[in-house]
């Protein structure tokens, strides 16, 4: 991404926010309240339990098991631990540029595992592979506002689609860095980010080198990202990035939605993803050239809703992703499940999904949902790429096809002392019928999660 025309960018948002703010601006900085005045402290207390089953032959070769024989590790891996999350949000100065203090302390408690069972990334594993017994974190960061334009330096949780924390374990991933949103025209966000090092999920550290989501040794000191979302009206929302990881790819990401109601209580939703990835620079990554996108079709009907989804891979590496040391970030496309992404090199996959909301039913706060996805042809036999290929190559000629099947049931307590309290049963079986990267796993998670707001 040219630095020009990002820095241009920039300096255009901060001086098109003063002309914008009398006409446009209905909150924001004229609004500020003030520093402490306008203050929020919340406190998310997640309880975690993971159990991945290896089946098939298949092993855990995390934790202590990495020091032993294939034939004497274990055939799964289980950890149970707590976590704490405080949010602290300031308010901002009153005055044409205010300020304030975006704040959050981590705090992560096991409750029971072993290094033979050890390696689902709740907890850091020591230096024998046995998990620890708590860790926690602290970061903060600096922000200023103009109208509806922030600004922001410090740990932070981004959360863009070609860039975004993950939250798929006990306490969320963070980034160090620089941030940019933008609300100034009616329906449009305008962001920008450039982050320099982060913090995993399972980690205490916020000085660690960015990595991918397919974790394969590849490492940069810097992200840039630019783009935004333009809600056009309640039927169509377009958006697009550009992003540079530094002297490893250059990757453009496009989304489209667009919502057709067909009666009261039905409704057709279409959403579209796509992305696009090349090397560029010193290629820390080696030769990359991918594009992917995922076609999603939701019909609703009352309480149900019912998802077909399509996606498919060009290219002899797969889709990947910024990540956050020992994991990737969440990815906005279709058929990413509970186990795999189906983004392998060359790969097409099919989805079918199922929601019901028991509100309809006299039951408000519960929901259940079964997923299947189904992926073939995929192959990166001609892929000259020494990262990739390393991990793993398919054979092409063996028909390499997988399918992933998601049950989850998921209760929010609707009022009294618990109210916001959620329970979320997640199960999820992953099988390949012939040679794939990924191992015949089954999974249980069962989150249960209590929301305070202190003040």
């Amino acid at each position: 991404m040219p630095k020009c025309s990002v820095c241009a960018s920039i300096c255009a948002l901060f001086c098109c926010a003063g002309c914008f703010s009398n006409s446009l601006a209905v909150a924001g900085q004229e609004q500020a309240k003030g520093l402490v005045e306008d203050s929020h402290l919340s406190l998310l207390a997640r309880n975690f339990y993971f159990n991945r089953d290896f089946r098939h032959g298949s092993a855990n070769s995390a934790g202590a098991n990495q020091f032993k024989s294939v034939g004497a590790r274990n055939g799964y891996a289980e950890e149970w631990a707590q976590g704490f999350i405080a949010n602290y949000t300031s308010g901002f100065t009153q005055g044409l540029f205010g300020v304030g203090l975006d704040a959050q302390a981590l705090l992560g408690l096991k409750l029971d595992s072993g290094g033979g069972r050890a390696g689902l990334a709740l907890m850091p594993i020591d230096g024998d592979g046995h998990p620890e017994d708590n860790f926690s974190a602290l970061g903060a960061a600096l922000k200023g506002r103009v109208s509806n334009t922030v600004i922001k330096y410090g740990q932070q949780l981004p959360n863009v689609p070609i860039f975004s924390t993950s939250t798929v374990r006990l306490l969320p991933s963070s980034a160090t860095g620089w941030s940019l949103a933008s609300n100034e025209l009616k329906g449009l966000t305008i962001n920008y980010g450039r982050f320099t090092s982060v913090r995993g999920v399972d980690s205490s550290n916020h000085d660690a080198e960015l990595t991918t989501d397919y974790g394969v040794g590849i490492t940069s000191r810097k992200v840039e990202y630019l783009g935004g979302l333009y809600n056009v009206n309640e039927r169509l929302s377009l958006s697009f990035y550009a992003s540079d990881f530094k002297d490893v790819w250059h990757q453009y990401y496009g989304y489209l939605r667009y919502g057709l109601p067909l009666s009261d209580n039905q409704a057709l939703d279409f959403t579209l993803n796509a992305y696009r990835t090349h090397d560029y620079g010193k290629r820390l990554g080696g030769s990359i050239d991918n594009k992917a996108f995922s076609l999603a079709v939701d019909y609703r009907v009352g309480p149900h809703t019912f998802t077909a989804g399509y996606q498919k891979i060009f290219g002899d590496e797969p889709l990947d992703w910024v990540g956050f040391g020992t994991m990737g970030g969440n990815v906005t496309f279709t058929n990413a499940s509970q186990f795999s992404t189906f983004a392998e090199p060359n790969e097409r996959s099919w989805q079918l999904r199922y929601r019901l909301n028991m509100v309809a039913f006299g039951i408000p706060g519960l929901t259940f949902m079964v997923n299947y996805t189904k992926g073939d042809h995929m192959d990166n036999s001609h892929s000259g790429n020494p990262f990739y290929t390393r991990r793993f190559v398919y054979d092409p000629d063996k028909n390499n096809k997988h399918w992933e099947r998601n049950l989850e049931a998921a209760y929010v307590v609707q009022s009294g002392p618990a109210k916001d309290l959620s329970l979320r049963l997640r199960h999820a079986s992953q099988r390949a019928t012939t040679g794939i990267r990924h191992p015949d796993v089954d999974e249980l998670r069962i989150i249960i999660e209590y929301p305070l707001n202190l003040f």
